[in-house]
């Protein structure tokens, strides 16, 4: 083996991670050869922050536009798509012309990409995959505590927790540097899998998939039987128990264990380890990902606050965002309902703020569009032109054959990528645009805390930013206000937006960025932030009392049956990220878990006449993917599992159903009915 000698450093750069919420900080040195390396600063990182700089030299890396697959000049592309606009808008009206957007977007490019949509392009049509991430998440704290940030205070403070529970989150995989901050309390995992995360816990619940919300419920019945409420708490700084009271009532142990599958001694055992402690609950994409996810997320902060949580040190409910801008990606005008600041487009008075900082008539400004599953819907149809940036729906949204399909039916498909993803590879214009270490900008990680990024060199000849993009194109259209191609004073009007907003970034600047970072909201210069919301059980709610809401079960929205007899599950693995576009391409990824299985129960298998190994067809009502068999009894034997990471015939989400949250919109890829049968290897 021939070790390479070390080089001399020609530059170096203080930034964070491209991948998950944590957004782990890390330093980068290029050697005079242009070898880039990252090392953690400040703390950990994952074997996907230490490979990350491998990307930015790929060969596959894309470094000129394409149309129709050929290679053409940024002119001839730009005035292409100016050209498609005007033609498509002309005949089929401004909403003709939709955006899909990315959860791993800087703040400044949320912003502006919020603002082009709605001023350039002048359509209601813009979404994100953010809405696949934590939406309902979103709902249920809006609902319940007025505002929403992920975790409400620093991560810091779970290390003095007593008791951490963890609902649908695997962080042992997902965002293994996140376990040393949970290493001092006792864990509770509620999981259909026994995932690396349960393996350390004290205690594993281990429930059927759906039924997240009929245990929380359970879990508060007996919380009031045993005594363990602080009903100090409930009258001082909450609303509406009595009618959760009452709906609890009827979640007798005997009753969810026969919904959940857990046991009644396991119940038992998981309120008391809770009782009377320093208590967190933290939720994921488990419990989130369904058609009732608002509701489910509601019930375990009817837990917490009937525990008297919320607000009191190392204690309280969190959400742990996944993508690495997750949270403000969300908040600065990427969602369809939302512009900056986490104003909603409905409001006359948030239009007209934000319309001033934009130099235009409210009236000209759109209306709200629609979720990111819907407007993949009305491809082909009510949209026949997308713009798709920082994400690959053909692989990571429900249902993808059709989604493929949908946007296969667009007059116009363009991609803003650096690597020629599955979604890339249907576009008629593919813009190759920089990647974050070429770049400056500002990130929100799952605490709300706003953060630099910054860049490490220049990008490569033939690459632009997305910002450059918009402007060019917005030039092209003589569209109404000013796009900007610097991300510092992109960040600075972002502030202004977003001042008296729930998302307040107005105090903060790049030169304040420069040594620190803050949890907003951040109302003005001389403020510290906002680290921990609720200290002083004040909630952002008109009457300033947290609300509880009584929330009931119900099934998922499709069942097993005698067609169908098993539920599918989907999630994440430790060596790939999202639809797997970037980790897919990293060769020193590669490893057990860079192509895709199925996790079965051995019972489950003999009864299909399955092997270790052996290749299995999975079948919905919707679609199939084929996947080995891994046997393993850390499984239910009535469900199996399969990440979503990868494309083609072994792409999951060909099979996960694209039933929808009433309220957050947020598509049930979490749980399907599906049969099995041995298959050839494809």
């Amino acid at each position: 083996m021939t070790v390479r000698a070390a080089l001399p450093v020609l530059r170096t750069a203080d930034t964070h991670c491209p991948y998950c919420a944590l957004q782990c900080g890390m330093r980068l040195e290029e050697d005079t050869d242009g070898k880039v390396t990252a090392s953690p600063r400040g703390g950990g990182m994952c074997k996907k922050g230490w490979t990350s700089p491998e990307l930015l030299d790929h060969p596959e890396r894309l470094t000129t536009p394409l149309l129709h697959g050929e290679p053409v000049s940024w002119e001839t592309a730009l005035d292409h798509v100016a050209d498609r606009i005007r033609t498509i808008q002309a005949e089929h009206g401004k909403d003709a012309v939709g955006v899909f957007g990315g959860g791993g977007l800087t703040n400044e490019k949320v912003y502006q990409l919020g603002k082009w949509t709605r001023l350039a392009l002048g359509s209601k049509h813009i979404d994100y995959n953010g809405r696949f991430c934590m939406s309902s998440a979103a709902g249920a704290l809006n609902r319940s505590f007025g505002i929403d940030r992920g975790l409400p205070f620093p991560k810091e403070d779970l290390q003095d927790a007593d008791v951490i529970v963890l609902v649908g989150a695997n962080p042992a995989e997902t965002m293994p540097p996140l376990m040393r901050f949970l290493t001092g309390a006792e864990l509770i995992v509620i999981d259909p899998r026994r995932t690396a995360t349960a393996e350390q816990a004290q205690l594993h619940l281990q429930p059927a998939p759906g039924t997240d919300l009929a245990l929380a419920n359970g879990l508060l019945h007996i919380a009031i039987e045993q005594g363990y409420l602080d009903h100090d708490y409930i009258k001082g700084h909450t609303n509406g128990f009595d009618e959760v009271r009452q709906t609890v009532a009827g979640y007798w142990p005997a009753f969810v264990e026969r919904i959940t599958g857990v046991s009644v001694p396991d119940l038992y055992a998981a309120a008391r380890l809770m009782a009377g402690k320093k208590t967190a609950i933290l939720t994921a994409r488990g419990s989130e990902q369904h058609a009732k996810g608002v509701d489910t997320v509601t019930a375990w902060i009817n837990l917490a606050l009937a525990l008297g949580l919320p607000g009191k040190p190392s204690s309280g409910y969190g959400c742990i965002t996944g993508q690495g801008n997750g949270q403000g990606g969300r908040e600065h005008g990427q969602k369809a309902d939302q512009l900056p600041g986490y104003r909603m487009i409905t409001d006359p008075a948030a239009r007209e703020h934000v319309a001033a900082v934009w130099g235009v008539d409210p009236e000209t400004l759109p209306g709200a569009g629609v979720s990111a599953v819907e407007l993949l819907r009305k491809c082909g149809d009510e949209v026949k032109m997308l713009f798709v940036l920082g994400s690959n729906p053909v692989v990571s949204a429900p249902r993808a054959a059709r989604v493929a399909d949908r946007l296969k039916d667009l007059d116009c498909l363009v991609s803003f990528d650096f690597v020629m993803s599955e979604t890339a590879r249907l576009a008629e214009v593919v813009l190759p645009v920089t990647q974050w270490a070429e770049e400056d900008g500002t990130m929100t990680n799952l605490e709300g805390r706003i953060i630099r990024r910054k860049s490490l060199r220049g990008a490569p000849d033939g690459v632009h930013s997305d910002l450059w993009i918009m402007k060019e194109l917005a030039a092209r259209l003589d569209a109404p206000g000013a796009y900007s191609t610097d991300p510092e004073e992109i960040f600075e009007e972002l502030g202004r937006a977003s001042a008296g907003g729930k998302a307040d970034y107005s105090g903060v600047s790049y030169e304040r960025l420069e040594d620190r970072t803050f949890q907003w909201p951040v109302p003005s210069p001389d403020h510290d932030g906002t680290p921990r919301m609720f200290a002083d059980f004040k909630f952002p709610t008109p009457d300033g009392r947290a609300k509880f809401i009584a929330v009931d079960h119900r099934h998922p929205a499709e069942r097993r049956d005698r067609s169908y007899p098993l539920y599918l599950t989907t999630g994440r693995v430790l060596t790939q990220y999202q639809s797997g576009a970037q980790t897919r391409l990293i060769e020193s990824l590669d490893g057990p878990d860079s192509e895709q299985f199925l996790q079965i129960h051995p019972d489950t298998a003999v009864r299909h006449g399955i092997g270790e190994g052996d290749w299995v067809r999975i079948t919905s009502r919707r679609g199939s993917y084929t996947a080995p068999a891994r046997l393993t009894t850390d499984i239910r034997p009535d469900t199996v599992f399969s990440p979503f990471h990868f494309p083609g015939a072994a792409n999951a989400n060909a099979a996960v159903s694209d039933v929808l949250d009433p309220i957050s919109r947020m598509p049930e890829f979490k749980v399907c009915a599906v049969k099995i049968a041995p298959a050839a290897k494809p």
